[in-house]
């Protein structure tokens, strides 16, 4: 059975917003380092596949394929994409494969197979149904230096309250930190 990993970068106020069309642009970039990069890839496992919305695989699709000869981008160009979309004829970035109609029963059946761990990397709508669905099996925070303020965060207002546990931290040089928590549940009240 592989286990569903959700990686994401946020900001100590939740906003995970990164892209070219956010008031701040790449608010990550002044933090990226090669040791942060290297805590990064080994958080990811030496082996692992893509779990990705749609929006994310076509933001992935239009840097990875051309981000050069380097650790991460090796890793990421090589693992499998699985991916929640209602076009899958239009994936072009392989190795890749939809979840087919039923994305819920498309990532129960993916998870009960044999194969490296499932990454999911920004895909906040995803996340949130992973999470809501108890699906997801770790949590991994790469907490950003910053306070945004505005912007979308990690979690739709729908979600549930799900209890999660502590596994450990590491620091880079530039001040991030990767946090990795265990899904316990539903919170306990």
């Amino acid at each position: 059975m592989r286990k569903i990993r959700i990686f994401e970068h946020i900001s100590l106020d939740g906003v995970i917003e990164h892209d070219d069309n956010y008031a701040y642009g790449a608010w990550t970039v002044p933090y990226r380092s090669p040791e942060g990069a290297a805590s990064l890839l080994e958080a990811y496992g030496p082996n692992f596949d893509l779990l990705l919305g749609r929006n994310t695989y076509n933001i992935f699709s239009g840097f990875w394929p051309t981000a050069g000869n380097f650790p991460m981008a090796n890793a990421i160009n090589a693992a499998t994409k699985y991916i929640a979309t209602h076009n899958p004829g239009s994936l072009e970035w392989g190795p890749v494969k939809d979840l087919g109609d039923d994305i819920i029963s498309g990532i129960r059946d993916l998870k009960s197979t044999d194969g490296p761990d499932l990454i999911i990397v920004g895909s906040s709508t995803l996340t949130s149904v992973l999470l809501g669905e108890g699906l997801a099996d770790e949590v991994v925070l790469i907490t950003y230096p910053v306070l945004l303020g505005r912007g979308k965060r990690i979690l739709s207002e729908v979600i549930d309250a799900c209890e999660l546990a502590f596994i450990s931290t590491r620091s880079t040089p530039t001040g991030l930190l990767i946090n990795t928590y265990q899904y316990v549940g539903s919170l306990k009240s």
